[in-house]
């Protein structure tokens, strides 16, 4: 590209967003500083109904420069994703390490994690990739994919309702966007098997591993180990504890500790979880390879299963999260899981990589 047409591209890019945002050195949003008057913004929330705004659309149609990726910041939940349009290729356009760089929260974007929307294979409609902010891939997220699903109504212009078949490492996973704007997504069949799960632990019901023992730091915790295409154990309390109040735990101590524990081997995702009604469950979640998050998909799903079998809950439950509800149902006629929530556009921007 000549310096002329570079010059062109910069200053319509810049005029683009000067109406919302301040570029920094390293390629970032700054919001203006305190005192100056409040900026009107480009996009709030992005409502799948409503026409792409002129600025939103040339944002998502501008090709990324030789060093600047275009990127639209999600978040279900507060659960919170660097979204990248891969349709032209099935390589992520960035390496985990750079998505974990991207991820950081002061030196980067800050994010959860990097998705990346690729070409679909074996007759899906699209693929979906993943990097965690540490820069592992997991198989699936799910508030991910719900804010995928979104994020794909916006590229292709899309209207009302829509469903997609989404290629993942945890199989196909089918989101059907809904006229309220949530996303309800098909999360398939749970896995219970304990060595398909995969954990060490032996099965205490049939072949699932349900309230067994897990000693970490003196305590003895009941799990329940289940997966959703991702690992999770699913604690409601120890032996030694009459009650579990989530929010009277330090996650970033207990939290890891589960992750990385031998029993595990593909280490795990944990859920302490609070029992509210036989409708209504609490939980905080460590999220394997992003620690404390305030919220996750196929976490909340994997806890109704957990209650379930454990006897704590009805099949169909509102499942709070720190970040807000989900709605989770496990259908007895199909086995399938349900999760239907939220899934907003915040910004758009920029990464110099």
């Amino acid at each position: 590209m000549s310096p002329a047409a570079a010059a062109a591209r910069a200053t319509s890019f810049a005029a683009t967003f000067s109406a919302s945002t301040t570029p920094s050195s390293r390629g970032l949003l700054r919001r203006p500083f305190p005192g100056t008057p409040a900026p009107r913004r480009a996009v709030a929330s992005m409502a799948v109904s409503a026409p792409r705004s002129p600025a939103a659309a040339s944002f998502l149609e501008r090709r990324e420069s030789e060093r600047a990726l275009h990127f639209v910041k999600y978040q279900g939940l507060g659960n919170d994703f660097i979204m990248v349009d891969n349709r032209d290729s099935a390589v992520p356009k960035v390496t985990p390490e750079e998505a974990a760089k991207m991820c950081d929260r002061n030196f980067g974007i800050g994010a959860d994690g990097v998705i990346f929307v690729m070409p679909g294979v074996n007759g899906a409609d699209y693929t979906m990739r993943i990097f965690n902010s540490d820069g592992s891939e997991p198989e699936m997220c799910g508030n991910g994919v719900r804010c995928f699903a979104r994020f794909i109504a916006e590229l292709e212009n899309l209207q009302g309702t829509h469903s997609f078949k989404i290629h993942t490492g945890a199989g196909l996973i089918i989101p059907e966007i809904q006229n309220d704007g949530k996303v309800k997504v098909d999360m398939g069949q749970p896995i219970l098997n304990g060595p398909d799960v995969p954990t060490k632990l032996p099965s205490t019901k049939n072949e699932a591993v349900v309230q067994a023992e897990l000693a970490i730091d003196g305590l003895t915790w009941y799990v329940t180990c289940v997966s959703m295409g991702n690992p999770h154990c699913v604690t409601f309390g120890a032996k030694e504890l009459k009650d579990l109040h989530v929010d009277d735990w330090n996650l970033s101590d207990v939290g890891p500790k589960f992750e990385h524990h031998d029993m595990f081997p593909a280490r795990t995702n944990t859920e302490f979880v609070q029992v509210l009604s036989r409708s209504h469950l609490k939980m905080r979640v460590w999220e394997r390879g992003a620690g404390a998050t305030l919220a996750c998909g196929t976490g909340a799903c994997a806890v109704v299963v957990a209650a379930v079998l454990e006897g704590r809950a009805e099949r169909k439950c509102v499942v709070d999260l720190p970040g807000g509800p989900l709605e989770i149902e496990w259908r007895e006629d199909n086995n399938h899981v349900y999760m239907t929530g939220p899934a907003e556009a915040v910004f758009y921007g920029s990464f110099v990589h």
